[in-house]
């Protein structure tokens, strides 16, 4: 084992883009679909070598919901993967051809250089190193192994007090001052690779969010090594540090003077300990810490496609949406919407369960309630806004209506299934737009409309689902009083429950759901 970079980690936004892009594009191999460690709801993409070899890997944490962030002071900036020199012309056609962004070649320390951004605004350079030879080039039907990039060529890191973060990186992992120009300072690992240190003194703090690196990972021979130098910077008063046994690798992080986050992990057990070498990135791992069912945990985190497999692209539409398809798929459809605080992975689960063969689609609801989302805004316990319900119903409507046309939904096959605020709202819209909803399964469900207006629900199909000691199960009748005068057929099913739903509701739901839809 030699010193140098282990892989690079970095934060998405956009999961299908990321995919083309870092798979499709540069032709780097899916090697690992995890859980965050930190977060089991948070999808973890790590790309590789065809060995997912250490020194190859850029990994990325999916954040759907994060804010762009914003790259300055103590924060890496650039991610550099090296190529044959003779492959520069090949991948500036390729980036041509497939409108990929691109500004050069240039020299950079006498190295030929192609900018690249990624779809989150990444810079990725592609850099021309002579006599490179990867361990285990990435060879597809569109890139030859002559072409292929290699491995992890460098990284660039923004420092205020470039001396002291060269110094640091020398004195606990290896590296050397191998040259210095245009206010860079360049080291080098034993394994070739490098870091340039630039002197960004006077630039802005940085930010984290999408679009920005996280951190550098650093090669250790072993465990006793991390554990050794997590030590040392303890004496030595460096600052916080903490290690984690991440399965795949263990590791330290710690922060250099500048303030970039830096991690010191080990090279095995590597990749292939959970999977091998052939079927490397096929199955999601869920960390056992969060002891969490991890069908569960599959149905939450967002579904993408590799390039070449039937896909099916999110649209455009007023509502936040997941949509999650099944590889077996029945021609049925569950529409899915959560509670107070829920979001648009909270029943997605619920929704596997039940339909596992079906399309779920599962908005999020766009009305705050102390930062919660809501489908419409309460103004009590039991009062709510009927402008916003009005309001929010209508936009619903519209919703449906280019979903169905968007994702090829039938709505006679379609169920629609809504947990409290999710269920009201469900209710509501049956009232205010007939003939959207047709069949439908209300969890807690009471009404919320303050003047009921004459509808026609005749063919529409609703089982409630009331718990036995639910607060809110005296306004349950009230909601199916009004369904029934407008000629819904209305069953209601009493659990032994509260306002949580549980299993019960699953198997009470699911018979429903087969009897009206088969």
């Amino acid at each position: 084992m030699v010193s140098g970079i282990h892989h690079i980690t970095a934060i998405t936004r956009k999961i299908q883009a990321n995919v083309d892009f870092y798979v499709g594009f540069l032709g780097l191999r899916l090697v690992k679909r995890t859980a965050g460690y930190e977060d089991a709801d948070q999808l973890h993409l790590l790309y590789g070598d065809a060995a997912a070899s250490p020194g190859s890997l850029i990994t990325f944490l999916a954040w759907e919901d994060g804010s762009p962030g914003r790259v300055g002071l103590g924060q890496p900036a650039e991610i550099a993967l090296a190529i044959k020199p003779e492959a520069i012309g090949f991948w500036l056609t390729r980036a041509l051809t497939q409108n990929i962004a691109t500004s050069g070649p240039a020299q950079e320390f006498g190295e030929p250089v192609l900018r690249l951004k990624d779809p989150d605004g990444i810079i990725v350079k592609l850099v021309g190193e002579a006599d490179v030879d990867g361990p285990a080039p990435h060879v597809t039907k569109d890139i030859a192994a002559a072409d292929a990039i290699q491995r992890i060529r460098g990284a660039t890191i923004f420092s205020e007090k470039p001396a002291e973060t060269a110094a640091f990186i020398a004195d606990h992992f290896g590296y050397r001052t191998v040259a210095a120009a245009n206010g860079i300072t360049r080291l080098a690992g034993e394994s070739a690779d490098v870091l340039d240190i630039r002197d960004a003194s006077g630039f802005w703090t940085s930010a984290p969010g999408t679009g920005t690196i996280d951190h550098i990972a650093l090669r250790a021979p072993d465990r006793s090594a991390v554990e050794a130098l997590a030590a040392r910077l303890s004496t030595e008063g460096a600052g916080e540090t903490n290690m984690h046994d991440r399965k795949y690798f263990y590791s330290l992080y710690a922060r250099e003077p500048g303030g970039a986050l830096l991690e010191y992990a080990t090279d095995g057990p590597g990749m292939t300990v959970d999977e091998p070498l052939e079927a490397l990135g096929e199955k999601l791992f869920v960390p056992r810490h969060f002891r969490a069912d991890p069908e569960d945990v599959r149905a939450r985190l967002p579904q993408f496609s590799l390039p070449g497999e039937e896909r099916m692209t999110e649209r455009d539409l007023p509502f936040i949406h997941r949509v999650h398809r099944s590889e077996t798929p029945d021609g049925t459809a569950v529409v899915l919407l959560h509670g107070t605080g829920g979001n648009e992975a909270s029943l997605l689960p619920f929704g596997t369960k039940l339909a596992p063969n079906a399309v779920l689609l599962s908005p999020r609801g766009r009305s705050l309630d102390e930062g919660y989302p809501r489908f419409f805004r309460r103004l009590t316990a039991v009062t709510f806004d009927q402008k916003d319900i009005a309001g929010e119903a209508e936009a619903f409507a519209a919703f449906m209506e280019g979903a169905n046309a968007a994702y090829g939904l039938d709505p006679d096959r379609t169920l629609f299934v809504g947990y409290s605020n999710g269920a009201n709202m469900i209710g509501a819209i049956m009232l205010l737009h007939p003939g959207i909803i047709r069949n439908a399964v209300l969890l807690r469900g009471m009404n919320v409309l303050e003047t009921v207006p004459e509808a026609d629900l005749s063919g529409a199909n609703v089982l409630m689902v009331t718990g036995q000691s639910d607060p809110y199960r005296a306004y349950a009748g009230e909601l199916e009083a009004h369904l029934k005068a407008a000629g819904a057929s209305v069953e209601n099913r009493l659990l032994a429950a509260g306002h949580d739903i549980g299993p019960a509701d699953l198997e009470v739901a699911r018979a429903y759901r087969e009897r009206i839809l088969g």
